[in-house]
């Protein structure tokens, strides 16, 4: 009988949380929008404010391949974009599966 491993007992609701990071502005209007959404659903996140910091802004503007839209999101290191792509996905009903919030949906 074949040993069943951790992954498959895990439930959908179980599955990892997506890591998400967030490179924001103190005062910004987008960054307090996106970090309320993601608030809102309960997200975790790390941010790195950059407004003073020249070393965590060029880290985002590599990471977000030059981008220098603020805030920048990443979602398991993939770059997400700024508040205006979070609020899209959100709106198409694709934020939840990209954040594991939500179960995935089965293979065709």
């Amino acid at each position: 009988m074949a040993k069943e491993q951790p992954s498959d007992l895990q439930s959908p609701q179980e599955q990892e949380p997506a890591k998400v990071e967030i490179y924001t502005e103190r005062f910004g209007g987008a960054s307090i929008r996106a970090k309320g959404l993601l608030d809102q659903k309960g997200v975790s996140y790390s941010e790195f404010i950059i407004d003073d910091d020249l070393i965590n802004k060029g880290m985002m503007l590599k990471r977000a391949q030059g981008r220098s839209e603020v805030p920048q999101i990443f979602v398991d290191n993939r770059p997400i974009g700024g508040w205006d792509a979070l609020k899209d996905l959100e709106a198409r009903g694709v934020l939840d599966r990209l954040l594991r919030l939500t179960a995935p949906e089965p293979d065709a």
